[in-house]
């Protein structure tokens, strides 16, 4: 059981490094400016995961699984009006689906099936569903809280004023417009990425991580 739980958890951390939850997160956080998105689009993923690990709801989430690909369009068109617009943080949008980070992570999970979580719902369905369920998601709380905090953290650091982060912002700004376009357009349109999900995920993790260290370099936040 432990060596469910480690192989569980590792699946859960290579989910949260996901680029579709990279964008998610770092998109929402200009609509949504809080540290805590990232540990609530990951709580929302990870209820929808744990329902169909148990196996229930794959009915529910086939009928909503349309919602995934068009969110991350939305917000990737929300944060290109911004950046269009020449601003670092927009203002809050409460009304908008995509605003909601726990909903957001809910619709993504029903909308986005990728390698590590259906390799999560296969280890499921031979051990535990709970055990399996709980590690995957503690991996996954990890990465992106992690990501949330982070991305909150450059974009405070922006709107201080920061020449860094305010470049840092705009190039990250790009990135996610660009990805949440390519992988919910890549979902429409029934193209595989599951292939390139892991290296795709791993290269804009370590890209957007190496943007935010830059960006926080010789700086602290007011304050501190």
């Amino acid at each position: 059981m432990n060596t469910v739980a480690i192989i569980g958890v590792a699946l859960g951390m290579r989910h949260g490094a996901d680029p579709d939850h990279l964008a998610a997160i770092d998109g929402l956080t200009r609509i949504r400016p809080r540290a805590s998105n990232g540990v609530c689009f990951a709580l929302g993923h990870a209820l929808v995961m744990i329902i169909l690990a148990v196996g229930m709801g794959r009915l529910l989430a086939g009928r909503f699984a349309f919602l995934g690909p068009w969110s991350l369009i939305l917000l990737g068109a929300v944060n290109l009006w911004g950046l269009l617009r020449g601003s670092n943080q927009l203002q809050p949008r409460k009304h908008l689906i995509i605003a909601q980070p726990f909903l957001l992570g809910m619709l993504l999970a029903a909308g986005f099936e990728t390698a590590s979580q259906l390799s999560a719902l296969i280890l499921a369905g031979q051990n535990n569903a709970f055990l399996v369920g709980a590690a995957f998601s503690s991996g996954m709380l990890l990465v992106d809280g992690l990501d949330g905090y982070l991305a909150a953290s450059t974009l405070r650091l922006a709107a201080f004023g920061e020449a860094r982060a305010k470049s840092a912002s705009r190039v990250l700004t790009v990135i996610v417009v660009i990805f949440a376009f390519t992988l919910g357009g890549a979902e429409l349109i029934g193209v595989e990425l599951a292939g390139i999900a892991l290296p795709l995920g791993l290269a804009l993790f370590i890209m957007v991580l190496g943007i935010r260290i830059w960006a926080r370099s010789n700086h602290a936040l007011p304050g501190k």
